[in-house]
Formats: C-alpha cells, structure tokens, sequence
C-alpha cells in the first residue's frame, strides 16, 4: 500500500480535502461555536510544544491522518530543530514536548533532540507505532533510551486482538507491537513505581464512534495482561478524523454522508471547551505552526502574523483565533477527542 501522494490521490492536495468537507451543505462547525459563545475560539495556553518530527513511516496504516508511510521523504531537520529548542529554552511555560510523525525515531537527529531537550527539564512524549523498535537492529535499544530520559511513551494500539488490529494497520503489526509492549514492560514501563509512563490508543477501525474510554481500557487490561502479561497505564480513545485516508475511506465505502451526520449530531459544547487547540501548537517538519496536528495535516497555519519558528511570538500567539473548519467536528463529538483521549 502507497501513501496518497504516492498514487497521485486526490486526497494528496488539502484543498481537495476541505472542498468535499465544506461541499455538502451540514451545518458549519463556527455557527456550532458561535451557539454556544465559543466563536472565535480562543487558546488557554501553549502548555504542549507538539512536533512533527517527519513524515517517513515504517507503516502504512489505512486511517493515517498524515499520510505517513515508507514513501514519504519530508524530515525536520537539524537546524529547524534548533528553532525549537530555542523557543522551549525561553518559554518555560511550554512544559510538554510532544514527538510524532510518521515514526519520529526515523528522524536520524532524533536521540540528539531527545537528549537537548531532557537538559531544559521538559517533558517528552513519544508517539512511538511500536513495530518501529522491532523493524530494525538501530532501533532494539529504544526501551532502553525511552527509559534513561524518561520519555512518556504512546502507542497506537487499535485493539486487543490481532485480526482488528492488523486491518487498520497491516498484516503481522499486532504480534511485533506485542513484542514490543513487553520490551517496554522489560525495561519497567506501564509498572507500578517506576514513574515511566505507558499509553495506548484506541480508535475505531470502522465507520463509527467511540465507546467510553473507561470501559474499554479495562477491556484492554484484563485482555492484554491474560493473553500476553502485558502492563500499561492509560488507554486513550480518539475518534477518527474524516481526512486524509480516513477520508478516502469513508467516501469510497459509502459511509462519508452517515459519519458526519453522526459526528455533527453528537456536537457536546463541553468537549468543544476542552478541544486541544486551545493548549496545544503543533509544529509542522518545516517549522510551520498550526493550531493543531489536523489542522497541519490540511495546510491550515495559525492566525498570527507568527507563522513559523524564525518568527515565534508567544504573546501573538496568545491572541489569535484557532481555525476551524467542518473536519473539527471529529473532536467535538460525543466525549470529545484530543491526543491525550477523551476530553469529557
């Protein structure tokens, strides 16, 4: 399986992405907000300093809002790394940095950033797709450099079982995410009093919402500690967004019309006070910000005359308005969705 830019998709170009989403007459996600004096919705904060550390994948799973996968080149460069690590030097406010991608591991200057950004004290999170520590002998050592600097681990999990799993993301990925859950739990993660941290995420791998983050992580205790003696803190439940592949997904299956309906009908204005945008900057590989890691995936960059890290302004920043378009109904719907699970 290729990556849209690679088959030349439609869905490779973000306008094509909002045209269809802003094409069908549902009503538009500000007047949502506007209804319930959230328009423009403001930020709280910048309290997570999230990076894409590249497109470049090992996987190429089916509902990536990236498009990441082994085709993609696009890379954060040691430089536009620099510009990030001196943001975070002067803003001890940011007290979170958190890496994604593609696989952020992939990044060849990713320990170097790993281990500069540990000496400013801050917390990292990793996104790490798990089959990445097992897809090369470079990357057996990961639980090991994870643990040393403390790093928060989170890993996609779809399910607890290895035929839903390896629909979404590939034949063969849940038995090597399995493998490395426990090389993880080897090195003391998801374990009581080791303070190293051990997150999953769940989504669904159809057309269809969530359940209640409670209840399905303690489906996924009982399940993965019996079957496998596999331990972790915290299951995150995240709705999946109607772009990119999981775009193209629900139009070629003809779910497109009945998951926007059922996202727009499931507005919860107390998930739209906890979206993510409002705490969170994602930083895209090029050193570009945006409102969130969505918003990033669909070309939409910050309100703010600072738009790139050669430009940062924290206090600009602080009063812009966050963008929204129709695809931010996927974090409003239900109990809300966010990196961090559920809002509400």
């Amino acid at each position: 399986m290729k990556s849209l830019l690679a088959q030349g998709h439609l869905f490779s170009n973000s306008n094509a992405q909002l045209e269809k989403l802003n094409a069908d007459g549902g009503e538009k996600f500000a007047h949502k907000l506007q209804a319930i004096g959230l328009n423009p919705l403001k930020p709280t904060g910048i309290d997570i300093f999230q990076m894409n550390m590249g497109k470049m994948c090992n996987q190429v799973c089916k509902h990536c809002h990236v498009d990441a996968g082994p085709d993609r080149k696009e890379i954060m460069t040691h430089e536009t790394m620099q510009l990030c690590l001196d943001v975070l030097a002067q803003h001890p406010e940011i007290q979170v940095v958190d890496l994604t991608g593609g696989a952020p591991e992939m990044n060849p200057e990713f320990r170097w950033f790993v281990e500069e950004a540990s000496t400013l004290g801050k917390h990292i999170i990793v996104r790490c797709n798990l089959t990445i520590i097992l897809a090369n002998k470079k990357y057996h050592d990961l639980p090991e450099f994870f643990a040393k600097h403390k790093i928060e681990v989170v890993s996609s999990l779809p399910h607890y079982t290895a035929g839903r799993t390896d629909r979404q993301r590939g034949d063969g990925v849940f038995e090597k995410s399995i493998k490395a859950l426990q090389m993880l739990n080897e090195v003391g993660y998801g374990k009581e009093g080791t303070g190293l941290k051990l997150n999953l995420v769940y989504n669904p791998t159809g057309a269809m919402m969530p359940g209640p983050q409670g209840e399905l992580e303690s489906d996924y205790k009982k399940a993965l500690l019996a079957n496998f003696g596999i331990v972790f803190n915290s299951l995150y439940v995240i709705t999946n967004m109607p772009i990119s592949r999981f775009l193209d997904y629900l139009i070629s299956s003809g779910n497109y019309d009945d998951y926007m309906q059922k996202l727009i009908e499931a507005f919860n204005p107390g998930a739209a006070l906890g979206v993510m945008c409002r705490n969170t900057l994602s930083i895209g590989w090029d050193g570009y910000l945006y409102d969130c890691d969505f918003n990033q995936m669909l070309d939409i960059k910050v309100a703010s005359k600072s738009q790139h890290l050669k430009d940062f302004d924290f206090a600009s920043l602080m009063k812009r308005a966050i963008v929204v378009d129709q695809h931010c109904y996927g974090c409003t719907a239900g109990l809300g969705s966010s990196c961090g699970g559920q809002v509400v």
